[in-house]
Order: structure tokens, then C-alpha cells, then sequence
């Protein structure tokens, strides 16, 4: 189906300049969810004692509230588990996969862009790649067409960290991508799930 005959499958991919990764308030959500405290008194208490150090109260309710969503797309105790306990490069891996399932241009960037240059065994990378992928989604939805080149920026920009915090980029210079492995926790995850796709972007094609 073509992608401008889809219902806005990318409605809300915006978001992602202002909620970006979020690794650290990720664990720390996870954490308290594993402890059994419910979503309304989690966020509370998240806001009361401003676990993400955040400077006003609005934003620490608002990434609250979107670190709970993402936890809740996994629809996976033992990966939300993860999350607060498991090594960081693996935890990382968990809360990407959960990004991937929460907004679509992350999921077709991991897998149109990443995943098929691991499948090429093409580790040449640069920011041209992000911007021929953006341009690319401009040119086929008129959602996104409608994004100011400063929105597409940002965007790019936030692609960009998400690759470097995990670990497939060494820095913003970088002109390679590295090689991954996947944690075998979230590969069956995945495979129960049936996302398939999803495993090339973590380099695995099993």
C-alpha cells in the first residue's frame, strides 16, 4: 500500500525532537514499575522528587507520561525488567526497539536505512544517509511534507544521537556504522512478537 494512502502513519513522529531517547528516565520508570507502584502514583512520585532532574514540573510529568507509554508498547514484563537491571548497552537495545514500536519514522529509518546496510554488509554511513531517508519520506507523505526544515533538522539531529548512544555510531563525524550485536533476551522477544523485520536493525538476519 502506498505510504500516502496510509491513515498518517507517521502522525506524532515529530515528537521525538522533544522526547528523544530518554535512556536514563527510561531505567529510571522501569524501575519503579517493577516495584509494583501503579501509573498514577509512579508519575507522582517521579514529579515530587524530579527523578529526571528536570527544571519544571511540566516537563518531568510530560516524559513521565511518555516513558510509561513506551514501556507499555513492549507488552513485555520481563523486557520492561530489563530495562532497570540488565547491562546498559543491552538495556539500551530494549528502549530503541521500544522507540522503533512507538513512532514509525524511527522504525523505518532503523530498518530502511540501518538494518539494510547491515544486510548489504554496507558500513559506510554519513548524514546524507539520514537526509536522503527524510527527503525520501517528504517526497512520499504529505504528512511529514509538511514539517519546517527546522522540525526536519531536529529530526535528523536526534537519529543521529540515537545511533552514537547505541553504539552504532562512534560520534556525529563518524563516515561508519559499527557492528551490533543483538541480547538474546530481546531477539526472542522480537521473534515471539513476530516484528522479524525488526531484527535487522539490531544486525541480525537468524
Amino acid at each position: 500500500m502506498p505510504i500516502e494512502k496510509m491513515k498518517n502513519p507517521y502522525k506524532g513522529s515529530g515528537q521525538i525532537t522533544r522526547e528523544q531517547f530518554l535512556f536514563y528516565e527510561m531505567r529510571i520508570t522501569a524501575e519503579l514499575l517493577n516495584e509494583g507502584i501503579d501509573e498514577k502514583e509512579l508519575i507522582e512520585k517521579i514529579v515530587e522528587d524530579n527523578l529526571f532532574q528536570y527544571p519544571t514540573e511540566k516537563s518531568v510529568r510530560a516524559m513521565a507520561k511518555t516513558c510509561i507509554k513506551r514501556l507499555k508498547i513492549l507488552d513485555n514484563k520481563e523486557l520492561v525488567e530489563a530495562i532497570a537491571v540488565k547491562y546498559t548497552d543491552a538495556a539500551k537495545q530494549i528502549c530503541l526497539y521500544a522507540m522503533m514500536k512507538q513512532y514509525r519514522l524511527v522504525w523505518d529509518f532503523m530498518i530502511n536505512v540501518i538494518g539494510e546496510k547491515y544486510r548489504l554488509k554496507d558500513y559506510n554511513f554519513g548524514q546524507m544517509d539520514v537526509n536522503i531517508f527524510l527527503i525520501q519520506l517528504q517526497e512520499q507523505n504529505d504528512y511529514v511534507a509538511g514539517w519546517s526544515d527546522a522540525t526536519i533538522k531536529r529530526i535528523r539531529q536526534v537519529l543521529i544521537r540515537i545511533l552514537i548512544e547505541n553504539g552504532y555510531l562512534d560520534d556525529n563525524k563518524a563516515d561508519h556504522i559499527n557492528p551490533v550485536w543483538i541480547d538474546p533476551l530481546l531477539e526472542n522477544a522480537i521473534q515471539n512478537k513476530g516484528d522479524i523485520r525488526a531484527l535487522t536493525a539490531f544486525n541480525c538476519f537468524s
